[in-house]
């Protein structure tokens, strides 16, 4: 099983100096990827709650220094040589697809074709009233944007007519290193959003599931991918694993082992939550791989 590491980039963590040295040090270890998450905003009464948050605690305290995850992206890819990169999962939603394609581009090319590109739609309507962007049909306009992305990335020449966007015919030279384009992978829950994944992108980003519940939602992308002409078998499936606070690296090393039994082939841990500073998350990430690989 292939394995990551979530990229200081919140909470305590959010030091852009350790940044490059996390990233280069987890490149020397012998981790696979480095991924990055994505929050905008941490209202003081927030419209939603976060998975498991209560009103007293709407969300992790992490959440109200965030640095952003393209920015964080960027300078791990200049730290690194052969590690990949990836969100899980930026909230493409608040973004506009020319200016995100040309920035995910540059991210591509500045890495030499590294990019993992994971998008999703978020949870907190205070997120989009303050981006200006409308809550409701965030699922059409998730599968607009991939849409525009696509094009921005194959076209030639470049040019998108939809509800929500419109890029006339254009020259854009500027294209990514990998073919056709980085790989869209997208979070997915709902059977609408599963769906999407079979029909529209290259792999699914699972997280806070029991295995038998992830397997059955992957029997159901897969169905998709097949109803729409395409290859289940070029999928792929990288887990998230947020241990919470209390959780011991053991706890995780077992999480990790049972993934691979379920046939997990991707997954990587967010060690946010369980370690205080740049520092410890380093040493916890030597730890956990050196336990990973033995067991």
């Amino acid at each position: 099983m292939r394995l990551g590491i979530g990229l200081p980039h919140y909470g305590a963590h959010a030091d852009p100096a350790g940044i490059a040295a996390f990233a280069a040090h987890a490149e020397k270890v012998g981790y696979d990827s480095l991924w990055v998450g994505d929050r905008v905003l941490t209202p003081l009464e927030p419209s939603d709650l976060y998975p498991g948050g209560t009103p007293e605690r709407p969300y992790p305290p992490q959440f109200t220094r965030y640095f952003d995850p393209l920015v964080a992206l960027t300078v791990a890819a200049t730290a690194t040589e052969r590690i990949r990169l990836g969100s899980s999962t930026l909230i493409g939603t608040l973004h506009t697809p020319v200016l995100l394609a040309r920035t995910l581009t540059s991210i591509d090319l500045v890495s030499r074709g590294r990019l993992d590109v994971g998008l999703g739609i978020g949870w907190m309507r205070s997120e989009y009233a303050a981006a200006g962007v409308p809550w409701a049909a965030r699922g059409r306009r998730l599968d607009e944007l991939m849409d525009a992305l696509v094009a921005m990335w194959t076209g030639d020449p470049v040019a998108h007519d939809g509800p929500l966007w419109q890029i006339p015919p254009s020259r854009v030279d500027l294209r990514p290193v990998q073919r056709p384009h980085p790989p869209l992978l997208l979070g997915a829950q709902t059977d609408a959003a599963l769906e999407r994944v079979g029909r529209k992108a290259d792999g699914w980003l699972p997280a806070g599931r029991p295995f038998d519940v992830m397997a059955r939602q992957w029997d159901v992308i897969r169905a998709a991918a097949e109803r729409a002409g395409r290859d289940p078998g070029v999928l792929r499936r990288i887990l998230r694993l947020n241990p919470r606070p209390g959780t011991t690296l053991t706890d995780v090393a077992t999480q990790l082992s049972a993934a691979r039994e379920a046939g997990i082939e991707e997954a990587f841990v967010d060690l946010h939550f369980i370690t205080g500073d740049v520092a410890e998350a380093t040493d916890r990430a030597d730890e956990l791989f050196a336990m990973a690989a033995g067991s």
